[in-house]
């Protein structure tokens, strides 16, 4: 058998087939439903002619639906394409053009949204609405329960482990890329992960079932839910493919934003075994909730939780240690992106929480802006780059994948555009992207490390920084932040943070607002940082 998620997902389907593979509120699904639900999706698809390679766009919320058009598609060895679901019209026409995605899966709450944009994507074959009592008024419109009552499972087939896996990032800068993998080598990667995770899953494809039904037998499979969307790549990898190679079951919340009591609720209600964050965004309003359960005398029942995984931001030392005081779990910080993963952090009882603090895996590098290599101790900044599982590229942009994808002594490494410090133990600081980075007086500030240490102030909730046009220092930084206390003033902070930053990397100004706007998925909007701190400047 091929490395390629269909194929492992039907084998799984095979060995345990009544075991729940999806739950979403009350609609579980097992593994063979999970299975032939997206069988009979695949069936409908390949009569429209999607096949080998042919993009697929999930215009979806987190649902068992989105993971069921997910695996049809990998059955037809086509390519699934992650839509943001807060992306407007001209974003959604860039992306499903950029992509050539030939269907679209959509949330019936888009209907209108697809209406106004449908005239304007030819190549789309199918359009498939989820929910909702009746379809949008296009001709090539389809209901998604319908297909699959009106359809017979797609016969298997034998899949190439060269099939391209796509997900598409924002980053930081400019508009969405499609990073590409081959399933093969990306699928070997993610069992390392699963393995350093602490998951239960096999050596190979070929222990899947022996791995399976032994964890079935022992009523070991295990419970993921997922707190961060589905569309980005910690939801997805951790969250469900992930704990898919054991036999394990994806929970997903279908409500949109966040909601940190409806997620300790199910934790206690259905068993949990591990939770999928990104980083202080989820932690902190997690960690509030769990206070405020104990101090009136009705604490969450965590005793199934086994792990809190967080990847993609920052994840602070003093809520991880929180954390801990209510449970006796792992906290796994994994530093990676789209691009390559590069390294984690595993804290426990045992173990004392860091921020942004890594032991990286091997095969990770930090080289300078000089080309050298940076050695462990001495201070110097370098950018990191990851061997092992590197992307084939960006969708149909061969410049951006020559800059971030390179050979490095004769070895081929991804680059995506962190930097960090080494310490003479080998372990890395990650000081953040070197697109944000804020030049002032001449000095690098990356904003990551500046938040940070902004954050160690007890009345500080969440915080972003950004460089502003500054005709004296070329830039300067500035800090918008939300804060508990309305009397907490900016001289306080800032000199708060001078016993954690140097002089020239504090805020010239603190902006306090009611929020700090973030992702869905958690990540931080700079641009909205910057419009914020533009504003603000001008004013002045």
């Amino acid at each position: 058998m091929e490395m390629h998620f269909a194929s492992v997902w039907e084998t799984i389907s095979d060995h345990i087939p009544d075991e729940p593979a999806l739950i979403c509120e009350d609609n579980i699904k097992s593994w063979k439903e999970y299975e032939e639900r997206a069988a009979r999706l695949a069936n409908f698809l390949n009569e429209k002619s999607i096949t080998n390679n042919s993009k697929v766009g999930l215009y979806l919320h987190n649902s068992n639906e989105y993971l069921e058009a997910q695996f049809a598609t990998f059955k037809l060895e086509g390519v699934p394409i992650n839509v943001n679901y807060r992306y407007v019209e001209e974003e959604l026409i860039y992306l499903l053009d950029n992509s050539d995605s030939e269907a679209v899966f959509f949330q019936s709450s888009y209907a209108e949204r697809i209406k106004k944009i449908a005239d304007r994507l030819p190549n789309i074959k199918a359009f498939i609405q989820v929910g909702g009592k009746e379809p949008l008024d296009l001709e090539n419109c389809y209901m998604y329960e319908e297909i699959i009552s009106q359809n017979l499972p797609l016969e298997r087939k034998i899949r190439s482990e060269d099939n391209i896996y796509m997900l598409y990032t924002g980053g930081t800068t400019g508009m969405p890329k499609g990073v590409m993998y081959k399933q093969g080598a990306f699928m070997n990667s993610l069992l390392k992960t699963a393995f350093a995770m602490g998951f239960d899953v096999p050596e190979s494809h070929l222990d899947i079932s022996k791995t399976v039904i032994e964890l079935s037998s022992k009523g070991t499979l295990s419970k993921t839910i997922v707190a961060c969307p589905l569309m980005h790549g910690t939801g997805m990898w951790l969250g469900a493919l992930v704990p898919f190679f054991s036999g394990g079951s994806c929970v997903t919340i279908p409500q949109l934003g966040f909601d940190p009591d409806l997620l300790l609720q199910k934790v206690q209600d259905q068993k949990i075994n591990n939770i999928v964050i990104v980083g202080d965004a989820f932690a902190r309003p997690i960690l509030e909730s769990l206070n405020k359960a104990k101090n009136e005398g009705m604490p969450y029942d965590l005793s199934s939780l086994r792990s809190m995984i967080s990847s993609g931001v920052m994840w602070s030392a003093e809520v991880k240690e929180g954390l801990l005081d209510h449970a006796d779990i792992t906290l796994i910080d994994a530093m990676g992106s789209s691009e390559g993963g590069m390294g984690s952090a595993v804290s426990n009882r045992e173990n004392p929480a860091k921020t942004a603090k890594f032991s990286i895996n091997p095969g990770v590098i930090v080289v300078s802006d000089e080309g050298e290599e940076v050695e462990p101790g001495s201070g110097q900044m370098g950018k990191i780059g990851t061997s092992g599982l590197v992307p084939e590229g960006y969708y149909k942009d061969q410049k951006k994948s020559d800059e971030t994808f390179k050979v490095y002594k004769g070895v081929r490494y991804s680059f995506p555009g962190d930097y960090a410090t080494v310490d003479a133990d080998g372990t890395i600081k990650l000081l953040g992207r070197g697109s944000n980075c804020i030049n002032t007086a001449g000095e690098k500030v990356y904003p990551e490390e500046v938040e940070e240490a902004l954050k160690k102030h007890t009345q500080i909730i969440d915080s972003l920084v950004v460089g502003v046009e500054d005709k004296k220092f070329g830039q300067k930084v500035v800090a918008v932040v939300s804060s508990e206390e309305s009397n907490l003033n900016a001289d306080e902070l800032v000199n708060f943070a001078r016993s954690h930053l140097s002089g020239y990397k504090l805020p010239k100004e603190v902006i306090f607002v009611d929020e700090v706007k973030r992702a869905p998925n958690g990540k931080a909007n700079y641009k909205w940082a910057k419009e914020t701190a533009d504003k603000y400047m001008q004013s002045l």
